[in-house]
């Protein structure tokens, strides 16, 4: 993609955030965008952002599970951005109007202790950097027209990130197998979907070691006190105002979100 179609991208992405309207397919009106050019137009996003004020305290990978990565077509993960104003308490109403066409997904959120900067990095490095986990549910929300994305598509749109609920007893992350930490995520009092911490990757720490070796020839290096969701543990499920959605995680604990009506 020309600078110009970046751009015009980029602008088109955000104005959707501004006025709650999708966008038609990227790839359609850019089918030659390459997955370089996807990054490209989320990063010119991010910096738009930054510009308004916005803090950047965290990341996220998506397309983490082998069956995501399979329906995309595509044999690596991705990685987007999380905002200060992505965050919000557990038990504290969520404005429904702040998304488009949510989704809500459980995952298991590493807190960062220390820098953690690839490329090079391995799984002991990722140990010691990691200062706590936390249960977490990830908002999912697309900019796309009806969530029809190509891998193209959700990476542009800052991998369909919308916003996150951190629970509020941390771990250590000696006192959990993350492998093996099952899960339940519950909509309104029923089961939703279950799953387990080996679907991301085989463990959720081999998604935090992809991410700081991407991000490193890139120039980023993940810093204490980022927040890293690794990806989700079960499919996601469509969320509406009114619905109250629970995660528990195995040796984690719960963490509850709540979409207002508002």
């Amino acid at each position: 993609m020309e600078v110009h179609e970046v751009a015009q991208a980029a602008s088109d992405l955000l104005e959707a955030y501004d006025t709650g309207k999708p966008v038609p397919p990227l790839i359609e009106g850019w089918p030659q965008a390459t997955i370089e050019d996807a990054y490209r137009i989320q990063q010119r996003q991010v910096a738009e952002w930054t510009n308004r004020g916005e803090t950047i305290r965290g990341h996220k990978v998506g397309l983490a599970s082998a069956a995501m990565q399979r329906q995309m077509g595509v044999d690596q993960p991705d990685f987007g951005h999380l905002t200060a104003t992505m965050f919000h308490l557990e038990h504290a109403p969520i404005p429904a109007t702040s998304f488009i066409q949510p989704r809500i997904e459980p995952e298991i959120a590493f807190v960062l202790g220390r820098p953690l900067e690839g490329p090079g990095v391995t799984v002991a490095d990722a140990v010691r950097a990691v200062d706590c986990v936390l249960p977490a549910l990830e908002i999912v929300d697309s900019r796309i027209q009806d969530w029809k994305i190509s891998i193209v598509d959700t990476i542009a749109d800052n991998a369909s990130s919308g916003g996150v609920i951190l629970g509020s007893t941390p771990s250590r992350l000696s006192d959990v197998d993350l492998r093996l930490a099952g899960c339940v995520l519950y909509s309104n009092g029923q089961v939703a979907a279950t799953g387990a911490g080996g679907a991301v990757l085989g463990s959720p720490l081999n998604a935090l070691v992809w991410l700081a070796n991407t991000l490193g020839p890139l120039g980023v290096a993940l810093e204490p006190g980022h927040v890293v969701l690794p990806g989700s543990m079960t499919r996601a499920i469509p969320v509406t105002a009114g619905d109250t959605i629970v995660t528990m995680i195995g040796g984690l604990g719960s963490v509850t979100a709540t979409l207002s009506t508002e």
